[in-house]
């Protein structure tokens, strides 16, 4: 199945479980979206689920199987593919009009569409030989939506065979998942995110789907999640020498995203995606020089460099933001993820999360520190698995009892590793703490710190066992949702064509009126982050800390200025919506502009 693209947006991977799914559900109406391949225990669960609801054979893959991990993945992606194409198919086959299928599928196209434009003429031909004759003709053009992966490169723990006996690095988590994904029928991209796994990326080799062909097509294309040009530049040509090719680079902001955030050293998402519209054929062609080389190597020829996409997310709220990144920026997609919490016609999230997440506001959402991997994590207060951490805290049980141990990757008491989130793990390390005989403030401070994690690799699953009405008894019913900031602008539920409409600007606008452009969203964001840096280090800052904060401070200032300048060229925004934007822009300047003197004044500068 080839995605031509026939929308240019997609939904980005959303958890374990929130985008299991969503190319069941999306994909045959063109949109592309993104499964995250962490889970195989819930890929496993809903194969079973999905087996029964379309009344096919389900023969479970247990986990005394040998690479079991690889085969579940495996066949959970070959049934998704089989049931998108017969969903595909069977559209392709209903009659225009009347609310079908197929008409949802031109509904859904944005107005610009040549495809809509083409359907439109058909239902007003006149004759019906004609009508069919022109039908048949539109239905060879049509395109599913890709049905992609994400590996989250970081998340490659060890694995044991009868507990003890330590398997190959072949069976670490993130490679099995590479196996599994390449072993697929699939005709798609994985994602690769959360940065450069040097041994995951060898392994690539191993598999000719990511090869060209004859024609110089992939069937499975290496998608790099980057924060940076220079992130991409190096990620790229390490892949090349291998003769691998990247199709696309999925540019995310560092901070104002959902799940897991990696924030730059104080570059913006507008200067960033400005370096990559200026060296777009510098970054093809000086990689195409060593991909050439590379597939040399294995004898094969490239004449010409393979296509290459560019695409952006996060903090996109309006139709205004999207339509300008794909006309100034030159990109070619945009990822909507947050605001499709929201649509559950697209992802599973169940209800109680659900209505948690259509109240939340601004003072709801936030940068947490409780993700195992040590990474800040957004979040939302109140979320049912922070409930059950605090339930067991009460109980003197803190931890998870860590069923699935897919972020058990800490070495720091034995050589097998543990969850930072696990019971295990945090009892040890608050007795380890208990026996420094530290102050009674710091001793509670440093095991509040431990007890604050939580088990979100189980977490993020959770709804999607919860929507489909799936045992829960092993995970419990506790469900991690992962939100941006954008999400205390929306506030309903919504359809997925409300949506769809919505990021097309082809509806009444579902974002509230008081939301900043996700430019200065960022930038507050990127400000307070500082701020916290510098009060977490300010009494005990080095000379190469101060550094590293003046630089910070320099390119959120740099910035700011190249906002300004953009702002002020842009003729389709009105003189009020500049005149606040300057205003913001302003603020923070002079906000960063105090830091810089309490920086130097804390060193004696």
């Amino acid at each position: 199945m080839v995605n031509n693209n026939v929308h240019n947006f997609h939904i980005p991977v959303m958890g374990t479980g929130f985008t299991i799914d969503t190319p069941l559900k999306v994909a045959h109406f063109g949109i592309s979206s993104v499964i995250s391949l962490v889970d195989d225990i819930l890929m496993e669960k809903m194969r079973g689920h999905y087996c029964r609801k379309y009344n096919r054979v389900f023969e479970p893959i247990d986990d005394k199987q040998e690479d079991f991990r690889a085969k579940r993945i495996t066949a959970y992606l070959n049934l998704i593919n089989e049931l998108v194409n017969q969903n595909f198919e069977k559209l392709k086959n209903s009659e225009p009009g009347g609310g079908s299928q197929l008409e949802k599928y031109f509904d859904l196209l944005p107005d610009s569409s040549p495809l809509k434009k083409e359907y439109l003429n058909i239902l007003q031909s006149s004759r019906k030989e004609e009508r069919y004759g022109k039908q048949e003709k539109l239905m060879k053009k049509l395109s599913c939506g890709s049905i992609d992966v994400n590996i989250m490169t970081k998340l490659d723990k060890a694995n044991y065979r009868n507990k003890n006996e330590k398997l190959p690095v072949e069976f670490n988590d993130a490679q099995s998942a590479l196996r599994g994904y390449a072993n697929s029928k699939l005709n798609s991209s994985i994602v690769f995110s959360a940065g450069m796994n040097p041994r995951l990326y060898t392994y690539i080799e191993q598999f000719e789907d990511f090869f060209p062909d004859e024609n110089g097509n992939f069937k499975k294309r290496i998608v790099l999640k980057v924060s940076d040009f220079r992130s991409a530049m190096i990620q790229a040509r390490f892949l090349a020498k291998k003769g691998l090719w990247v199709s696309e680079y999925r540019i995310e902001s560092g901070l104002n995203c959902g799940g897991h955030a990696f924030a730059t050293n104080g570059f913006l998402l507008g200067p960033i995606l400005e370096e990559f519209k200026l060296k777009r054929e510098e970054l093809v062609q000086s990689t195409f020089e060593v991909y050439k080389a590379g597939l040399l190597e294995k004898g094969i020829e490239a004449s010409f460099a393979p296509s290459l996409t560019i695409s952006a997310q996060g903090g996109i709220g309006e139709a205004s933001e999207h339509d300008f990144l794909l006309k100034y920026y030159k990109i070619d997609s945009t990822g909507w993820g947050t605001p499709f919490l929201l649509v559950p016609e697209a992802v599973n999230v169940d209800n109680t999360t659900l209505s948690l997440l259509a109240k939340a506001k601004e003072k709801d959402l936030y940068l947490s520190n409780i993700s195992p991997l040590g990474v800040p994590f957004n979040t939302v207060k109140g979320n049912t698995k922070d409930e059950e951490k605090l339930d067991l805290i009460n109980k003197n049980r803190p931890g998870s009892s860590c069923p699935k141990k897919y972020v058990a990757i800490n070495t720091e008491f034995s050589d097998k590793a543990m969850c930072l989130a696990s019971r295990e793990y945090q009892y040890l390390k608050i007795k380890e703490i208990k026996g420094k005989d530290l102050p009674i403030d710091e001793e509670v401070k440093a095991i509040d710190k431990v007890i604050e994690k939580s088990c979100i690799c189980v977490g993020l699953g959770t709804a999607a066992l919860l929507v489909n009405d799936l045992d829960t008894r092993q995970e419990g019913n506790g469900v991690s949702v992962c939100p941006g900031p954008n999400m205390a602008y929306f506030s309903k539920v919504v359809s997925l064509k409300e949506m769809v409409d919505h990021i097309y600007g082809k509806g009444p606008s579902l974002t509230s009126e008081h939301r900043p452009n996700m430019f200065v969203k960022e930038l507050s964001m990127y400000v307070h982050h500082l701020k916290n840096d510098l009060n977490e280090t300010l009494e005990n800052i080095s000379r190469k800390r101060l550094d590293y904060l003046n630089s910070f401070k320099e390119n959120l200032l740099n910035g700011i200025q190249y906002y300004k300048d953009l702002f002020s060229g842009l003729l389709e925004e009105s003189e009020k919506s500049k005149e606040k934007i300057y205003h913001q822009l302003n603020a923070f300047e002079q906000e960063i502009i105090s830091l810089n003197i309490r920086m130097e004044a804390s060193v004696g500068i």
